[in-house]
């Protein structure tokens, strides 16, 4: 009988903080990539010869490829071990990034960001599930994960700092290019410091029919919303998207449900706690992603800040959500049952996001959106701490890493939504406020320039206060849905099912 099934935590991995270092340095390139390329896209663009039609597939294919495929790289990390997992995910990026950096046309450019896409796939799940099974210590555990998930609130707001610098004192291929020493610090360091027992691994032969549902669905609901946003809702393609969507995500849950070995067990899924965080950390993604988009175009467009200056107006939030992660979440978490760091959290994040409906032309930087940004971040690193950590608490170690990609998951399907529901918003109360100032409009000049940046803040202002009831739904789930007690403490604890549950109580307690 194992130490775990005992009822005893296995004995601590003397390497864990080492391997954290470069746990996180993977984690910060896969989540610095997710915004940098923007930055540099119409650099690309011109350079490449990419239309105005095919530009957003620079964006979109890495989108599909990586929220595609992320299920299936959770499992292939639980099979083959997440150590190899991580370390092959890093090369393949590597050499993906290198790829793109040195692309010579479009069909060059896509298939790199496809295949960047792809190995962040494979990555993602298999650094999150590392961190879930070498810390087991509830103290340890929670600035292990105070770390992770300040890096990953706050890591795309860096890359638009990284990539206005590098696309303004050097070029648009260096975007590509800085993710190379990165993957390879991150890949040597892991190989030489990761210990990984090969009895957690998942021998089980892999769910075929499964891979080819989930992917194809997730692949069809990404890309319908990435349509949305260009073509509108009612587009025919793009209504096929979500019909055929839904019926390859039903289809894969019925599998689920009938095949001995299937690659996302419904008890990860189903199971209350874990259900709560997917739920309400994707929905709180769509926020996120939207306040991004407009604020880099409100600063850029209406304010007139260059790439690098607008990258630098995000510090405010990264700073939050670095004290909101460890400060708050990282010390709290041992003490108070996560719930109410989420439920809170994302409530203080609502509340940032409720002084940016008050946007307008002239709305002074440090007046209005500084004390938003922090209040956003510190909101967003409290919740996104516990989130992180609850995902994979007491899940089945052979089950690490397919709950670790439906956390990924849940934030890459928020994001496609995000972006492309909020933009849809935006757009629509940005045309109504032209069609209502139709004369003044057109008069021209700086009177018309003012009213055509006027419609487009009252555009921002109208998506935002979605954001903001988003959130509050968000804390809503969090704080209804999420019933386990804190680390330490008796109570529900977020684990498996049946027996398998009981046996991993002193774990959790540990």
């Amino acid at each position: 009988m194992s130490k775990t099934a005992a009822g005893l935590a296995p004995a601590a991995d003397p390497s864990r903080w080492k391997a954290l270092v470069f746990i996180a340095l993977a984690q910060l390139m896969v989540v610095l990539d997710a915004t940098i390329v923007n930055i540099a896209l119409p650099s690309a663009q011109t350079d490449l010869g990419i239309s105005d039609g095919n530009r957003q597939w620079v964006i979109t294919a890495y989108a599909l490829a990586f929220g595609g495929l992320l299920l299936f790289g959770g499992r292939i990390a639980d099979k083959w071990g997440r150590k190899n997992a991580f370390v092959v995910g890093l090369i393949g990026f590597a050499l993906a990034s290198a790829l793109g950096g040195a692309a010579n046309g479009e069909a060059m450019m896509l298939g790199a960001r496809a295949l960047q896409g792809a190995f962040g796939a494979l990555l993602a799940p298999a650094a999150l599930s590392l961190l879930a099974v070498m810390f087991t210590d509830a103290k340890e555990r929670a600035k292990a994960f105070g770390i992770y998930g300040a890096i990953a609130g706050g890591g795309g707001a860096v890359g638009l700092i990284l990539g206005g610098f590098l696309t303004e004192c050097l070029n648009w291929r260096w975007t590509f290019f800085v993710n190379i020493p990165f993957a390879i610090v991150a890949a040597v360091g892991a190989w030489l410091v990761i210990r990984e027992s090969a009895g957690s691994r998942n021998r089980a032969p892999l769910d075929i029919p499964g891979v080819v549902l989930s992917t194809t669905g997730l692949v069809a609901l990404v890309y319908g919303f990435t349509r949305a946003e260009s073509a509108g809702w009612s587009d025919a393609l793009t209504v096929t998207m979500f019909v055929a969507s839904a019926v390859l995500l039903a289809a894969f849950v019925l599998v689920e449900s009938k095949v001995k070995s299937p690659l996302l067990p419904l008890r990860v899924l189903l199971e209350r706690n874990r259900g709560g965080v997917y739920l309400s950390l994707g929905l709180a993604v769509i926020s996120m992603f939207g306040l991004f988009l407009f604020l880099t175009y409100y600063l850029q467009v209406v304010k007139g800040f260059s790439p690098v200056k607008t990258g630098f107006a995000f510090l405010p939030m990264i700073a939050g959500m670095i004290t909101g992660s460890t400060q708050i979440g990282a010390r709290l978490m041992t003490r108070v049952p996560p719930r109410l760091l989420m439920g809170p959290g994302f409530l203080v994040a609502g509340l940032g996001m409720l002084l940016l409906t008050q946007l307008e032309v002239g709305s002074s930087y440090p007046a209005l959106i500084l004390p938003a940004q922090l209040l956003l971040g510190l909101g967003m690193g409290t919740a996104f701490m516990p989130a992180m950590s609850l995902a994979t608490h007491g899940v089945d170690p052979a089950d690490a890493g397919v709950a670790s990609a439906m956390v990924n998951t849940s934030q890459q399907v928020g994001g496609a939504i995000g972006t492309a529901l909020l933009n849809t918003i935006a757009a629509s109360a940005t045309t109504a406020y032209l069609t209502d100032h139709a004369a003044e409009a057109a008069a021209g000049g700086p009177a018309g320039q003012l009213i055509q940046a006027q419609a487009m803040v009252e555009g921002y202002a109208s998506a935002i206060w979605w954001a903001v009831g988003i959130l509050v739904a968000s804390s809503v789930i969090a704080l209804t849905l999420i019933n386990t007690g804190r680390p330490g403490a008796g109570g529900p604890v977020a684990s498996g099912s049946g027996d398998d549950a009981e046996l991993k109580v002193p774990v959790l307690a540990h």
